[in-house]
């Protein structure tokens, strides 16, 4: 099950940028559009807390995102800013295209096979450029699931489950 207002984490502040209080940030997301597109984010730090600010102003600035955030406009009203996570709300994120998930949905889903075996739960996905790669764990094995229709061919957000049907070989270790 989707919850709404469940915290995505989608970036990281890794810089100021400029005097004028500007922030750099890495998007965890291959679509910086999701991320340029907030006009909240929460900015967590690693001591757990968090503020929220609204966004005055977004862009792209080569492979990072360059972030002005409302009333903070100079170099000193941001430093302390560097190095916190960048969240937003899961509710206001666009919902994906059918047959396409957030990865925050698929984490922690079970995986079984289609003849009902267990393997796990996935713990973690791997991009690899050509097809992501699920990591599913048991506590006594690792399986390594390439994100692809003819291996993956069921995935209920509602039951918490994954279907896959792995080719002859694959769970062998």
């Amino acid at each position: 099950m989707v919850h709404k207002n469940k915290l995505i984490l989608i970036g990281k502040v890794t810089a100021t940028h400029g005097i004028r209080g500007q922030l750099r940030a890495v998007s965890f997301s291959g679509e910086t559009d999701n991320f340029l597109s907030q006009r909240t984010l929460i900015l967590k730090g690693s001591n757990g807390e968090s503020d929220t600010f609204e966004v005055a102003n977004s862009s792209l600035h080569g492979k990072r995102v360059l972030l002005t955030l409302k009333s903070l406009d100079d170099i000193n009203k941001v430093e302390y800013l560097v190095g916190r996570e960048i969240y937003v709300e899961r509710g206001q994120l666009p919902e994906p295209s059918e047959g396409e998930y957030y990865w925050c949905d698929l984490i922690g889903l079970k995986v079984l096979t289609v003849q009902g075996e267990y393997l796990g739960r996935l713990s973690d996905i791997l991009a690899t450029g050509s097809n992501d790669i699920y990591i599913v764990r048991n506590g006594e094995k690792e399986y390594l699931i390439p994100a692809i229709e003819d291996v993956v061919t069921e995935i209920d957000l509602n039951e918490s489950v994954m279907i896959v049907d792995p080719p002859e070989g694959l769970l062998d270790l």
